[in-house]
């Protein structure tokens, strides 16, 4: 009889509709007798497990663990990792635990499970994770996060070649880790000389945000011209990005490293050939570095730049000092306790007619966050055609996004444009599996809203490319 049950139940809900009863099921577990409850458990899981877990219902994130313990608690981004917070619920003669919490649809979050209130665990049930500089947590990407697809090794594309250099610094008494990545096909005597990129936690940008592969793909695509980039591994980290030794590590960069490149390769020996960047206390260098140095580094880039060491010392140095010179890309999540301060930062770019390209979203202080945005930056301080430019080329585009992404029909792009200008939109499948060329025209200056119908776009990732007089923006969609 209770098998009967339990089958009318799940017939009744089936794999459609399980998302929204998946609470009407818990309820109706717990009426179960004790010794009931295991098999109606299974047989959920043999529904929702296909789906994925953890269980998404829409906007509603299900975790779910399988196993014994007596407390399991759910830290992740979410919550600031405290191990206290977030206890899931288990169903009294089961193995079953879960928590239930609304997201953004969009947003894209770490976690990871502690059971007993210290055992530190990925989730059994979730294979989807993201390397961290303290190990892989397990991933909740919610139904609308598109997945960066530039990271990925893709057939057919041309890799660049990464050489291995060493230096000394005098001001810091250490030597210094680089690698050198160089485009494909790089040309010590062409006619242009090449941009370059100088990445803070260099071999972690290698290694947990693929940003020399992000490169080759952003190359191939022609959404940036070949570039160099230097990544400098940090011999101190906190010391040299946020204490006694920033100012000694500044002059490093400035005075030994940046010489060394210029003599080593073909490069922009110009401001606006240079842009420094990294993330966190990366990201408060960086800012200390170009602003005391806008004569060597035009364009600064921001992953979740963390400017509080130092009471804000470069917070403070750029909002209370004169504006210079400096383009600024910036890149933060929600759920990391230093939003309020970018924000800030934001407005105050903004008020002071900075050139900036700024994107919050609702993630944290995470990998997952920098390694899907480093074309963000790359793209605004570099795009196609870049190196025929000898001077600052300043965007007209103040933003750019599609409305729904995920799209399935209709798809309504919004820009804003400085100034009237000639258009044009194209969506381009990932490594020239599709190209479609969907609107060109007239736009005015101001707000511009384009709504186009994809119903005969295949499903899969793409990118949207804007192009205007004298700008290029670009953003991935998807279509379902």
């Amino acid at each position: 009889m209770k098998k009967l049950r339990l089958l009318a139940l799940l017939i009744l809900i089936g794999p459609i509709a399980i998302a929204q009863s998946f609470h009407t099921f818990i309820n109706y577990v717990n009426s179960l007798p004790v010794n009931e409850r295991m098999d109606a458990v299974d047989n959920l899981m043999s529904l929702i497990e296909p789906s994925g877990i953890p269980y998404i219902n829409t906007d509603t994130a299900n975790f779910i663990y399988r196993g014994n313990a007596n407390t399991v608690n759910l830290p992740g981004d979410f919550n600031g990792w405290d191990p206290n917070l977030f206890p899931l619920t288990n169903i009294e003669g089961t193995d079953f635990w879960y928590y239930s919490q609304i997201f953004e649809m969009n947003a894209r979050l770490d976690y990871k499970f502690v059971l007993d209130g210290s055992n530190w665990i990925l989730d059994p049930l979730n294979p989807n994770q993201v390397s961290g500089g303290f190990g892989p947590n397990s991933e909740l990407a919610m139904p609308e996060y598109v997945q960066p697809w530039e990271i990925e090794e893709l057939s057919g594309v041309a890799q660049g070649t990464i050489e291995n250099e060493s230096i000394q610094s005098s001001y810091t008494g250490s030597t210094f880790q680089l690698k050198v990545y160089l485009p494909p096909d790089y040309n010590p005597n062409r006619s242009n000389p090449y941009p370059v990129a100088y990445f803070q936690d260099g071999s972690e940008y290698i290694s947990l945000g693929s940003a020399n592969t992000v490169i080759d793909n952003l190359i191939n695509e022609e959404f940036v011209d070949p570039l160099i980039a230097v990544f400098v591994t940090p011999n101190n980290r906190n010391e040299e990005y946020a204490g006694n030794l920033r100012n000694q590590y500044r002059h490093f960069f400035i005075d030994e490293l940046v010489p060394f490149i210029d003599a080593t390769y073909h490069t922009f020996k110009v401001p606006w050939g240079r842009a420094v960047m990294g993330a966190s206390f990366g990201g408060n260098i960086s800012a200390l570095i170009s602003y005391n140095h806008p004569d060597v580094f035009g364009m600064c880039g921001l992953h979740s730049g963390a400017f509080w060491p130092n009471n804000y010392e470069a917070f403070n140095l750029i909002t209370q000092g004169g504006v210079e010179n400096i383009k600024f890309a910036s890149v933060w999540g929600t759920y990391e306790g230093l939003y309020i301060n970018m924000r800030d930062f934001r407005d105050f770019l903004l008020d002071n007619n900075y050139e900036l390209d700024w994107l919050e979203l609702p993630e944290g202080h995470s990998w997952g966050l920098w390694r899907a945005n480093i074309d963000k930056l790359l793209m605004f301080f570099y795009p196609h055609e870049y190196s025929d430019i000898n001077e600052f080329s300043f965007s007209d585009v103040s933003s750019f996004k599609v409305t729904p992404n995920p799209i399935s029909r209709d798809a309504t792009f919004h820009f804003f444009l400085k100034e009237k200008s000639s258009f044009s939109i194209e969506i381009k499948g990932i490594n020239g599996n599709h190209f479609l060329k969907l609107k060109n025209g007239n736009a005015k200056c101001g707000k511009n809203e384009i709504t186009i119908n994809c119903n005969n776009l295949p499903e899969g990732i793409y990118i949207a490319v804007l192009k205007t007089n004298s700008d290029q923006q670009v953003i991935k969609l998807v279509k379902r």
